[in-house]
């Protein structure tokens, strides 16, 4: 990159800080940045892939504040106090432990620490602060689950599959391995075949505080006998403590309105409204809609063929209601007496157009991640001090910055590079295009993202149709670290272990760099040398690729160590399923190393670029 594209990346995501929510792209360099020591460090950092980046259009705001953010300690932060000038004497000195490192120092104030073999270095730094919190998501169910069409060992098992950024639906209640819970293109569906506790379907995303969520549902009958009801479920944690809001289909057609709180098993009753609809007939859809704020919830309910009322059909606003974090999802009741089951519940949308997490991870640091032309040798010599004194104080877009570029929420930044030109080259990302199931296939390269064409040393790739926008988790490495930070690539493996592989599985025996840890004979890999921008590579069991492929991998998935979190956990970024796209969160399996849990679980190989 030059150094006129790296002003021009920083004067675009300056711009972009007066936005109410500020992304994770929008970093405000101060003029020593932006003069003296950008220009330093641009030769060392050069991508001869990467664009002069435009900032777009910025999505609009949430009401509850960014998506994600990486913020800096101090405002404005005083670069002076690591100016190149001000550091005076460095002294260098080789720590134990293998691979071999070199810990550069300033007094007692550590500058920068060099691995012997690979091109990253960590940096001190102004001090800055990632999070991350909810995204919101539109759920229209068109997938098939299971899909009959497919064989019998890749149907999925009965029930609602996983939702676009929401997560895996979970369900509870009903016959196991009976269709009680499937999905239909554009419909889910929830069978009541009996007057038990129901039938629930919740979003395994257990940290939800303060949210906005609406659901439209209908029934194929109107019950005999007694009602049947469908409830928008939040605060959830589990089937005898949570939050509801529900409405019942009586037997003369009409709906009532119950918001209940169930503690213990027991439910009470905090507002009812009745009827607020009569003459309703089977298949006749309504909605649910839930905004919560601390203490207070609103609900407004309405017939979907309708407008929303402009005032809550209910409110509860105590404090003792014992509001607390949780789940959001569906329940579906026939109440005891109802004489025409079965009964089928169609919920046909399912949307979360604002939520915040209890606790949103946060990782702040002053460890910046930037690259050598070459992997260090070990010598510390005059060239590669002017180098590390270069970077003194930079706040031009390092590892870290470039990865949070991929966040939630990030706005879209387009390339004028011929390579990339008018193509987006950050902003916020999906993770693949789903397929059937509304499962997201692995397929999403930097290029694909991108939607350009990409000669490599062993082949020239074209971007798969539908991926626009899209990186799966080895090509977000790719994106960050070989986009944007110069890193070579190949399309498949590089035998000469110089280049970046296609996929994980490759990267553990060819990824250029040294191998900080690995598994061995059941022992999970030493964290110890463990260092903001390692790559972390898992066994989750989720292969990349065709199971059939002989170059299919044990390890399938890879992510970007970020530091430890507020919470003393070691956190990483990665693309992920669940979570489509790119994330720092917890969403279907907390993104920690620090265990019990599914990645703390199956770390298999840390790797240094």
């Amino acid at each position: 990159m030059t150094d006129t594209s790296r002003r021009s990346l920083l004067g675009a995501l300056g711009a972009l800080t007066a936005s109410a929510a500020l992304p994770p792209a929008a970093a405000t360099a101060s003029p020593a940045a932006t003069s003296s020591a950008v220009t330093a460090s641009s030769a060392v950092t050069a991508s001869p892939a990467t664009a002069t980046p435009h900032a777009a259009t910025a999505p609009p705001a949430a009401t509850t504040g960014p998506r994600s953010s990486m913020t800096f300690t101090g405002t404005p932060y005083d670069t002076a106090a690591f100016a190149r000038a001000s550091l005076g004497e460095l002294t260098a000195t080789v720590l134990p432990g293998t691979p071999a490192r070199t810990e550069v120092r300033h007094g007692r104030q550590r500058v920068a620490v060099l691995t012997k073999g690979a091109r990253t270095v960590v940096v001190a730094g102004p001090e800055r602060t990632f999070t991350e919190n909810k995204q919101s998501f539109t759920d229209l169910f068109d997938r098939l689950v299971p899909d009959p069409a497919l064989p019998p060992a890749r149907r999925l098992r009965p029930g609602w599959g996983t939702s676009p950024a929401g997560g895996t639906w979970s369900v509870y209640g009903g016959t196991p391995g009976d269709a009680d819970f499937a999905v239909r293109r554009n419909a889910a569906t929830m069978l009541l075949k009996d007057t038990e506790a129901g039938r629930y379907a919740t979003l395994t995303d257990d940290g939800i505080s303060d949210a906005d969520v609406m659901c439209e549902a209908a029934f194929d009958k109107v019950p005999t006998g007694n009602a049947c009801s469908f409830a928008l479920l939040f605060g959830y944690r589990g089937g005898d403590a949570h939050h509801r809001a529900r409405l019942s289909l009586t037997t003369k057609g009409e709906v009532d309105l119950r918001v209940e709180k169930v503690a213990d098993g027991r439910t009470t009753v905090l507002a009812e409204v009745d009827p607020l609809g009569t003459g309703v007939r089977a298949g006749d859809a309504w909605r649910i809609r839930v905004r919560r704020e601390g203490a207070t919830a609103r609900i407004t309910t309405w017939p979907a063929a309708g407008a929303e009322p402009k005032r809550p059909t209910a409110e509860i606003a105590n404090p003792e209601a014992g509001l607390r974090s949780g789940r959001v999802g569906v329940r579906g009741f026939a109440s005891p007496g109802c004489t025409n089951l079965p009964v089928t519940l169609t919920v046909s949308r399912f949307e979360v157009t604002d939520a915040t997490w209890e606790t949103p991870p946060s990782v702040t640091h002053r460890d910046w991640v930037r690259l050598l032309d070459a992997p260090f040798d070990g010598a510390w010599t005059p060239a590669a001090e002017a180098v590390v004194r270069g970077w003194a104080g930079s706040m031009a877009p390092d590892v870290l910055s470039y990865a949070a570029m991929f966040l939630p929420g990030a706005p879209r930044v387009w390339g004028a590079d011929p390579r990339a030109a008018g193509a987006d080259v950050l902003g916020e990302a999906g993770y693949g295009k789903p397929d059937s199931q509304g499962l997201l296939p692995v397929g999403a390269d930097f290029h694909d993202y991108m939607e350009r064409p990409w000669t490599f040393p062993d082949e020239t790739r074209r971007p798969e149709e539908g991926q626009r926008g899209m990186l799966d988790c080895s090509g977000y490495v790719r994106m960050v670290y070989g986009f944007h930070m110069g890193v070579d690539m190949v399309a498949s493996k590089d035998p000469t272990k110089k280049a970046l592989p296609r996929k994980s599985g490759a990267m553990v025996d060819y990824a250029p760099g040294v191998r900080v840890a690995q598994r061995a004979e059941g022992r999970a890999p030493d964290l110890g040398q463990l260092q903001p921008g390692d790559l972390l590579l898992f066994d989750v069991h989720d292969t990349e690729g065709d199971p059939q492929d002989p170059d299919a991998y044990a390890v399938d998935h890879v992510g970007i160590y970020l530091g430890l979190d507020r919470a003393g956990k070691r956190r990483f970024l990665s693309s992920r399923k669940s979570a489509d796209g790119p994330t720092m969160a917890d969403v279907s399996g907390a993104s920690t190393l620090d265990g019990p849990g599914l990645y703390a679980d199956s770390l298999h190989t840390v790797h240094r670029v």
